[in-house]
């Protein structure tokens, strides 16, 4: 199951840099978690500064 980043997300760019699959990136509003990509390993949850990431 793969993460979700809500509209909480503040455009930092943590995740991004976190994600070992590269399944993070920027969206139309905020970043993006590609489900196809995205191994559910919360490394992008744990690293987000405004607590924006979550399990789907």
């Amino acid at each position: 199951m793969a993460r979700v980043i809500s509209d909480e997300c503040v455009s930092c760019g943590t995740c991004e840099g976190e994600c070992p699959v590269g399944a993070i990136a920027m969206g139309a509003d905020h970043y993006e978690v590609n489900a196809d990509t995205c191994i559910d390993c919360g490394a992008c949850e744990s690293a987000c500064p405004v607590g924006a990431i979550s399990e789907k």
